[in-house]
């Protein structure tokens, strides 16, 4: 009888014999990882204060920058109507009287420059910001300002008189007087407030556009007032007695001091 040529299958091997294995338990695949929860998104503005906020920057600080532009403008305007008015006068008092007087403009930083002459000094100083006034300042309530939001704010140019010396022996109790202070507007028209022996005539702002011509007038105003108003020698019983700490903070102790000036504020009729 042939044998037969197919291999046959293994025995299966019973329960509990010693080839028998228990078949390993499948893992469960790993799914994907959650996705981290996002953050809550702020809240976002409602839509009528969103306008507000864009139609703010756009009338307010929009303006607020070309009325900067325009003060920068006429800042440098002014120093340099400064520069030539000294070196005029230099030449006219070298020819007419005393060679040793000295008049200088003197460039300190961008806001900032120094008048000196005699034993004067004017310190012009444009301010940063851009500012209003309160709704009862007359120069608000005319039909010109009325007419345009953004005619009510202006940029500043203060002038300043001190003493001379006060700066160059640093007297840091020494007095100085605010003699004018020139307003800027979005036009490019000034108003000028200033004390009383500015002389300055009445003027209406929406005729008065900043010129070198303008510009020239305040200075020499500021220069006249300073120049009148001469230093004053304090009463004899004020300077009797001073102490050490005084005569080492002030340098000098019998020094004059001038009497200031009357501010008057501008009529905007």
């Amino acid at each position: 009888m042939a044998k037969s040529t197919a291999a046959s299958a293994p025995p299966t091997p019973k329960a509990g014999s010693p080839t028998a294995r228990p078949k390993p338990a499948r893992t469960p695949k790993a799914g994907p990882a959650p996705a981290p929860q996002a953050a809550a998104a702020p809240a976002a503005l409602p839509a009528d204060r969103l306008d507000l906020i864009a139609q703010g920057l756009r009338e307010k600080s929009s303006a607020k920058q070309a009325i900067f532009r325009a003060t920068q403008a006429a800042f440098t305007l002014l120093r340099q109507t400064s520069q030539q008015l000294c070196l005029e006068l230099t030449q006219k008092v070298t020819a007419d009287a005393d060679a040793s007087v000295r008049i200088e403009c003197l460039p300190i930083n961008e806001m900032e420059f120094h008048i000196r002459f005699s034993g004067d000094l004017l310190v012009f100083v444009m301010h940063s910001n851009i500012v209003t006034f309160p709704d009862d300042f007359d120069l608000l309530n005319t039909p010109y300002v009325a007419a345009d939001f953004r005619r009510r704010f202006f940029g500043h140019i203060m002038a300043y008189n001190f003493m001379a010396d006060s700066i160059r022996y640093q007297r840091l109790s020494d007095p100085g007087y605010l003699l004018g202070r020139l307003l800027i507007n979005i036009d490019n028209h000034y108003f000028l407030e200033g004390v009383q022996q500015l002389e300055l005539p009445d003027h209406d702002m929406s005729h008065s556009p900043v010129t070198a011509a303008s510009l020239r007038l305040f200075v020499e105003s500021a220069m006249i007032a300073a120049v009148n108003n001469d230093l004053i020698a304090p009463p004899l019983p004020e300077i009797q007695r001073i102490s050490v700490k005084q005569k080492l903070e002030n340098q000098q102790v019998s020094r004059g001091s001038k009497v200031g000036f009357n501010f008057t504020n501008q009529s905007t009729d």
